[in-house]
């Protein structure tokens, strides 16, 4: 369920600035937006697993106080983040 080093590093080299730029508010979006999507495929399997539900919804609320917080920010970052992200349909 968790991301390997690779996957990692590979998202880091992609949002941010170098390759260990991983507090940018970017990063940390796609980061738990993947995730967030490895978690949700986990529970087509495991319908009855409530504790890694609840922090799945812990990410979500965690990736929507980042996105809120960019969108005050600056709006054109939280713009272009969500059309890579594909978060908006």
């Amino acid at each position: 369920m968790n991301l390997t080093k690779e996957e990692k590093l590979e998202i880091v080299k992609k949002y941010g600035n170098n390759d260990t730029d991983s507090g940018k508010a970017e990063v940390q979006v796609a980061l738990l937006t993947a995730r967030i999507n490895k978690l949700t495929s986990h529970f087509a399997e495991h319908k009855k697993d409530h504790a890694s539900r609840r922090g799945l919804m812990q990410m979500v609320g965690k990736r929507r106080r980042l996105l809120g917080y960019l969108a005050s920010k600056d709006i054109e970052r939280y713009r272009a983040i969500i059309k890579d992200l594909e978060l908006r349909k």
